[in-house]
């Protein structure tokens, strides 16, 4: 393996003369269109995202940056990444000059609030490290974190009338504050709260914040109301802090899900010291081994650049919850002290995540995926079921179906360590067994009525699936009833097969199927189907492709009506969802119900066909741009897609651990794991060589349209012979 060597400056301005797999990251991608990733100054699974947030509190500024827009009204030390939903941008901090109105502000009133223009020419953006500078005070910020503090320094050219704002009234989009609390300590130091009621409907988060030279002095706003003395408590807090901004003006916030004082015990365990540099490279440090676990050769900067961002935006959440001792804020709303040394995380985007993010975290971080899932199963035993969509001990309850139960039931089937079978089965089962969220309905009909919910055909095909995968654990562990039971409620999907139109059909108490019925129709949630139509979710059947061939009539037919669905236009309306994005033909690659369909030509017998499409998908919905993503990058689904692709294999059940093979992009990859390396070697490859002429593992001639998980991470060599012809 060749090495990667960068000479040069460092972002933090050190000479360096190392191996930088971060200098391969662009962090703007996704920051157009509809990406929404988060952008700012974070470590691997951090709890402290630390960054810009804009005036807008609308779709596109869900994760507080938009690329078209370069107001800020601060620097907040929580963000989302390609979320659709917006939440969060806790401790907002605002360095200031003069006199100032203490509130969010409009674009068309220049004084109407904290917020400045940012000169997005001096900004300066990469894995640990931010720099913007902005307009109206003339400030440059600097920006770093560790796992759970921030740590801030701000250059004034102007330092009359310098101050820093923190800003415990503005949220996210969704998000209200509740109360804000904050409190002087002394000169240096202060310590506060802010709860806030949003998509998180009773979050909490506690800081401790320190100056590195004393400030001047101190004033409090309370719900829009200066008043005296050291301590306030309102809903809308600010606190202004007169500094001396004669030299670079520091400070650092640390961050606790439980307590003001473990916030504090949480930053001096991570962030005694004040050295920007050293903190910034070691943040450096902490994602150049992560993002070097996976090794690419290419000669095509921009695919490389395209992947290595790729992997760093799978690393941005799930995120740590809990403080240094373990302690944390559970789904029952209690604080926890915990000393099992589980690390608890959170912003759980499962919906999405358990497609391909979780998955391929399965092989590039095995000894965390056992922490995330047994946070999945504490937050079972808190809130009485697994976790639907859980961002900072809530449940939101966004999305459709139980999609924990293919994330847990995927880590017991692959065997990972320090997860209890039994216990992970028995959370899996007691959910799928709820009556809540349309299930009891599905066990009453054998399907869920449309006239009894909305975006019931999808709830229905995604209960289905997670059936199947706790059917595979039932059978592992020799639950024999319960195997057959479960398996035989995945297949309900057949009782909303339409044999006239071919597709997967709402369908009434009365048996009959929902009419008027347009296939190309949406609804957006509003309809029988969630963010998709007819044409996407009729293949929402990845735990059971035979039994979708034998719907549709057999092989041919099924290939014949796939093969439409990358060629067929249609109107979708004029209430379509917006995440129906990403199109080719009717497939919406911008949306994760589609993710696995261009695998089931392989999963049917026909991997060349897969080949074509992996390779247009990559080419065409993934580029070195800001609107380089064709949707909502949704807490890393949507780059962890392109990254097993591009390796040249992708998980398309729901889980188990099969990875069926598609068209390698890449000449060779080589994957750290803890027993070794596992290479993917790809030979005469090229943009003309994209079908698999023959493979071979550890030197064998190898016939599987798939590789197992096990022969991954037992570490070896799989070798494709590439060709320009398909092979039949």
């Amino acid at each position: 393996m060749m090495a990667l060597l960068s000479v040069g400056l460092t972002a933090c301005g050190t000479d360096a003369v190392q191996e930088r797999y971060t200098d391969y990251v662009n962090p703007l991608i996704g920051t157009g269109g509809h990406g929404h990733v988060f952008v700012g100054a974070n470590v691997p699974f951090g709890f402290v995202q630390l960054g810009p947030t804009s005036i807008p509190q609308e779709w596109d500024w869900c994760s507080g940056y938009h690329e078209s827009d370069n107001t800020v009204i601060g620097y907040s030390h929580t963000h989302l990444s390609g979320t659709g939903i917006g939440d969060l941008f806790d401790v907002t901090v605002m360095p200031v000059t003069g006199a100032v109105t203490y509130a969010r502000g409009s674009e068309e009133d220049p004084q109407s609030g904290l917020w400045s223009y940012s000169d997005r020419s001096k900004e300066v953006v990469r894995p640990g490290y931010y720099k913007g500078y902005l307009e109206r005070y003339g400030v440059q910020a600097e920006l770093t974190a560790t796992k759970r503090v921030g740590l801030h320094r701000y250059t004034f050219n102007h330092p009359e009338e310098a101050a820093i704002v923190i800003d415990l009234q503005n949220g996210g989009c969704w998000d209200t504050a509740t109360e804000g609390y904050i409190r002087q300590i002394d000169d240096r130091t202060f310590e506060g709260y802010r709860y806030s009621n949003g998509w998180a409907n009773d979050q909490r988060i506690f800081f401790y914040a320190e100056f590195e030279q004393p400030v001047k002095s101190l004033r409090l706003v309370s719900d829009g109301l200066e008043v005296r003395g050291q301590v306030v408590k309102a809903q809308n807090v600010y606190a202004r802090m007169e500094v001396d901004a004669t030299q670079p003006v520091m400070l650092k916030v640390a961050l606790s899900p439980t307590s003001m004082e473990a916030a504090r015990a949480n930053m001096e365990a991570e962030l005694s010291g004040w050295d920007f540099e050293a903190v910034c490279a070691e943040a450096d440090k902490a994602w150049n081994a992560e993002l070097s676990k996976v090794y690419v050769s290419t000669k095509d900067a921009s695919a490389r650049t395209t992947f290595y961002t790729a992997l760093y935006h799978t690393m941005i959440a799930p995120s740590e919850f809990c403080d240094v001792d373990g302690s944390y804020y559970g789904a029952d709303h209690e604080m926890h002290v915990d000393a099992s040394g589980v690390t608890t995380y959170t912003t759980f985007s499962l919906w999405d995540t358990y497609r391909a993010a979780h998955p391929l975290l399965t092989i590039l971080q095995p000894g965390r995926v056992p922490d995330m899932v047994n946070t999945m199963l504490r937050i079972f035993k808190e809130q009485g079921k697994l976790p639907v969509w859980h961002l900072m001990g809530c449940e939101t309850n966004c999305m459709v179906g139980y999609p924990a139960i293919p994330v847990v039931a995927d880590a017991v089937l692959k065997g990972l360590p320090g997860i209890d079978p039994e216990e992970a089965y028995e959370a899996m089962k007691q959910t799928a067994m709820l009556e809540e969220r349309g299930n009891g309905a599905r066990m009453q009909y054998g399907y869920i009525p449309w006239d009894t919910m909305k975006e019931s055909v999808a709830y229905e095909l995604e209960y289905d699936l997670a059936d199947w995968a706790l059917a595979q654990v039932a059978q592992m562990l020799g639950k024999t009833a319960d195997y057959e039971y479960f398996l035989k409620r995945s297949k309900q999907y057949q009782n909303l097969f339409d044999p006239e139109t071919c597709f997967l059909r709402g369908k009434g108490k009365d048996g009959k199927f929902h009419e008027p019925f347009d296939p190309f129709g949406s609804s957006h949630q509003n309809d029988d189907y969630t963010e998709g139509t007819a044409w996407q979710y009729t293949w929402l059947v990845p735990h059971d492709v035979d039994g979708l061939v034998d719907l549709v009539g057999g092989k041919a037919p099924f290939l014949q009506k796939l093969d439409s669905l990358f060629v067929v236009e249609g109107d979708m309306g004029e209430d379509a969802s917006p995440d129906i994005s990403g199109l080719i033909g009717q497939y919406a690659h911008g949306n994760e119900p589609s993710h696995h369909v261009v695998y089931m030509y392989a999963m049917v017998g026909e991997p060349d066909r897969t080949a074509e499409k992996v390779r247009q998908v990559l080419k065409e919905m993934y580029f070195d741009q800001p609107d380089g993503l064709s949707g909502n990058e949704d807490v890393g689904q949507m780059s962890a897609w392109y990254i097993l692709s591009s390796m040249g294999f992708y998980q398309a059940e729901p889980a188990g651990g099969r990875y069926y093979f598609g068209s390698p992009l890449f000449d060779e990859v080589v994957i750290k794991l803890p027993v070794g390396n596992f290479t993917v070697r790809a030979l005469d490859n090229s943009a003309e060589n994209i079908y698999i002429q023959s493979v071979t593992l550890n030197g064998e001639a190898y016939d599987k349209p798939y590789v197992d998980y096990q022969d991954i991470m037992r570490g070896g060599v799989l070798e494709f012979q590439m060709g320009s012809m398909p092979r039949h």
